[in-house]
């Protein structure tokens, strides 16, 4: 069998899990289902509980509560080398000691794979990480780059059920991170092999995750989408963790057509086709994504606004505007030969684009 021959793609669920030390509850009554194959990412801030539970799906930690299945299977009770997860760990965890195709082979060679076998095994999965012409050197003669690949080949080899990232690129420079995000999205869509992604990047979370799993304080907000979280958060966590969101207090009240409309606390009016997920008439939040928004020339209902700064960022025109009451909110303009430009210090109105999907919360 090749050694990248992995078995069926496995589901993973967790049963309500939590987690206490002490008094303190680190992980709070969470509850997912993975699918086979599927790549998803645990992203929070720091001290939100997503390595604790990453940890707890290893087998490095037992849980105070709830049930870890792999395949159907309960591992609770398991130790880390029998669930048929595989961690890819922040700083790879590399022995300096040996060689990079004894790094690899390690895990094998402590299964009592035959020495053919393991060989044939290393090469194949140095090849996959492009790695072979690097067999014979040490960590030390590696950049950071080459030590995850390595670190991940090591991981793959024993050919997991399940692999497990824990902030894999945190330690990585903005070039080299993308490189490698684009590559683990590779192996891990070659091997179809299901995927837990730690991390704190919400860039990094949208771009590589099928689905996006946002803590805060030890509960999961929402499990969904990329495109989901970003255009339709189900709280204002959530709406403020991921992208950019202008806060804009009001009134929200129905506008007898079907639609909404907020009058803001600083005057002016928002149109809103949907209210979601608050739609209960009174004092709301709105976020409004940069992008949501547009300028025109002040009039009517339209939010005043004075110009502080343009922003030309490629194709868009990114503006700072000082709001009536003082405060300051962003808007992306997409920059072409017809798109008015304003300048620093001059009145304009904004409005929300038709049909923009802006979150509505209550206040």
């Amino acid at each position: 069998m090749s050694a990248l021959a992995h078995s069926a793609a496995t589901e993973v669920h967790l049963d309500n899990i939590s987690h206490r030390y002490a008094d303190s509850v680190v992980v709070d009554s969470i509850s997912l289902s993975i699918a086979a194959g599927e790549l998803v990412a645990l992203l929070g801030p720091s001290g939100c509980g997503k390595t604790t539970l990453l940890r707890i799906v290893a087998g490095l930690l037992r849980q105070s509560d709830g049930t870890v299945r792999i395949g159907g299977d309960a591992v609770d009770r398991l130790p880390p080398n029998e669930r048929g997860a595989g961690i890819v760990f922040q700083n790879y965890a590399l022995f300096p000691h040996m060689t990079v195709e004894a790094n690899v082979g390690y895990g094998l060679r402590a299964r009592g794979v035959p020495k053919d076998q393991c060989a044939a095994a290393v090469a194949e999965m140095l090849a996959m990480v492009r790695m072979s012409d690097y067999r014979l050197r040490f960590p030390r003669e590696l950049s950071g780059g080459q030590q995850q690949r390595v670190a991940l080949a090591r991981t793959l080899a024993v050919r997991p059920r399940v692999l497990l990232l824990d902030e894999p690129f945190a330690a990585l420079d903005k070039n080299l991170r993308l490189d490698m995000q684009l590559e683990i999205k590779r192996i891990q869509r070659e091997l179809g092999i299901t995927t837990i992604l730690v991390t704190h990047d919400q860039e990094e979370a949208m771009s590589m995750a099928d689905r996006i799993a946002v803590m805060k304080a030890g509960k999961v907000e929402q499990f969904d989408t990329p495109e989901s979280s970003y255009d339709r958060p189900q709280s204002l966590f959530v709406a403020t963790f991921i992208g950019n969101a202008n806060l804009l207090t009001g009134r929200l009240s129905k506008d007898g057509n079907g639609g909404f409309s907020v009058d803001c606390a600083d005057g002016g009016r928002l149109a809103l086709q949907h209210a979601a997920p608050c739609s209960r008439e009174g004092a709301v939040v709105v976020a409004a994504r940069p992008e949501h928004l547009t300028i025109g020339a002040a009039a009517g209902l339209a939010l005043d606004a004075w110009v502080q700064m343009v922003m030309p960022m490629g194709p868009s025109l990114v503006y700072e505007l000082k709001l009536t009451d003082g405060n300051t909110i962003k808007v992306t303009q997409p920059r072409t030969h017809d798109t008015p430009r304003f300048d620093i210090g001059q009145q304009v109105g904004v409005t929300l684009r038709p049909g923009s999907p802006a979150g509505v919360f209550l206040q």
